[in-house]
Parts: structure tokens; sequence; C-alpha cells
């Protein structure tokens, strides 16, 4: 977690497994929508997918995201476990928030300086958190990102907007998960994002900050190791695979209006 920013787990086939696991390896957060045992149940909840920050408990596409941006600190660790997964659709699409920085700095240095700029986006309601996309930080940066109707961005930034598209497409993973598989991931590095799917899907997602000491954010510039999660074998061998930025025919960029989960 500390070198890649991802860890697949497997094996979790309870909700009761899922909770044991994440107490191991985070100090779990409340979120508006958990449970009693802290955990969030992600289904199909009806009209609720309607109301903004809610598109998580729809079928519908999800953009991709970070977790918790309208806040001042969002928490470093997310889990994600797939308990039943649907009759069709429902891939996971995760991306490298390192890979798309280093993918801007070569290919749209002026965009990345101006993402980077403090108060150029606008998380949440009347009541978020006033930040940007990355924040430098020294030899490391942060991201925090989303875009549904819960994030404005200044005029400064609007123009650049399709270079991060580009660039978060660039580096898509897409990977359909099996009952009691999932993932980790640093809340602080990684975007995720789900497929439209079809018939019952049930997921659980925990939120937390870890056991384990890690630096703040990921390293970037010449600080960065270059690495490849799926080159490094870190996911479990029934994880399937699908085509590289695509599943279901469809591709997932940034700018994906259909919504994102708060």
């Amino acid at each position: 977690m500390r070198e890649h920013g991802i860890v697949s787990i497997d094996q979790l086939g309870s909700r009761q497994a899922v909770r044991g696991y994440a107490d191991r390896v985070m100090t779990l957060w409340k979120h508006p929508d958990s449970d009693a045992d802290l955990l969030t149940t992600i289904r199909e909840s009806g009209h609720r997918a309607r109301r903004a920050g809610q598109a998580g408990f729809g079928r519908g596409e999800l953009a991709p995201h970070t977790e918790r941006s309208s806040i001042p600190r969002p928490p470093r660790l997310m889990m994600l476990v797939c308990l039943r997964k649907a009759d069709a659709g429902g891939e996971v699409v995760l991306t490298d928030g390192q890979a798309v920085h280093e993918h801007l700095s070569r290919t749209a240095p002026e965009a990345l300086k101006q993402m980077s700029r403090p108060g150029t986006a606008f998380y949440g309601d009347g009541g978020g958190h006033a930040s940007q996309i990355f924040t430098p930080l020294a030899g490391r940066a942060v991201l925090r990102f989303r875009r549904d109707q819960l994030v404005q961005f200044s005029p400064l930034i609007q123009r650049f907007l399709p270079h991060l598209d580009e660039a978060i497409a660039a580096h898509q993973r897409v990977f359909l998960l099996e009952p009691g598989q999932g993932y980790i991931v640093d809340n602080h590095r990684y975007l995720h994002a789900r497929a439209a799917f079809h018939g019952p899907r049930e997921c659980v997602r925990a939120l937390g900050d870890p056991r384990f000491p890690m630096l703040p954010g990921f390293a970037v510039g010449g600080c960065r190791q270059s690495s490849s999660s799926t080159r490094l074998g870190i996911w479990p061998p029934a994880c399937r695979f699908a085509q590289p930025a695509k599943a279901a025919g469809r591709m997932f960029p940034a700018r994906t209006p259909q919504g994102v989960a708060r």
C-alpha cells in the first residue's frame, strides 16, 4: 500500500469477514450513509440514486472520483468488497493518480500547474470545501477529485479539464470482482469508478485511516517509483480483467455526467 497505493483482497464472503479485515488494517470512519457497523452497503436503492452525491445507490455508471472530497481531510483508505455480483456489468474502474500526474507533467504541464493552484475547485454544497485537484507537497502530491453536481471548478482550470480527462482515460484499469473479492486503495491517490449494471449487485465499503505509517500523498517527479499493479501480480488470479479503459463497450472519461458517490 505504501509503495503502490493499492492491494487486492480475497475470500471475504460475508459482511462480518469484511468488517473484521477492515478493523485489522484501518481505523474506521463513520460515513453519512454507513450502517451501525461503519460499513456502507452499496446496492440499488430506487429513487435515492437521483439525489446529488447518491449515484452509487443506483445501477448507472459512476465517474472516476475520490471519496469524501468535500471535507477538509478525506479518509486515507477506501476498501470495497463484492458480496454479490450483477447479472451483467458492474465492472470496477481504477486509475492511479500518480500515473495521471506524471502523464500531465509530460503532456500538459500548464494544465497540471493550474490544477494545483489553491482554491480552483470547490467540492460539496454550501458547506463544502475549497481546494484543488492536485495538492503539491515536498516531492509528493495529494489527489482530490469528483465530477458531478457537487463540484465547481474555477474558470482558471475549466479549459484544462479535457487534458485531465485524457490522462485519466489513458491509465484506467477495468476488471470484474467476483463475490468475496475486493481491494483497498489510497484515497489520496486512486480514482475509482463503476460501469452500469443489470440485476442485483451488492458491495460493502469501508473508509478509514491506516493502522500503519504512510507518507502523505504519493511521490512525484524524480521521487516517483514507476510500477504497475497488474505486472506486480497483486490481483487475485480469479480477477477477470477487461480491455484497458473499456468495459461493456463503454469508455469511462472523467467528464462522465452520470454521477459520483459521496
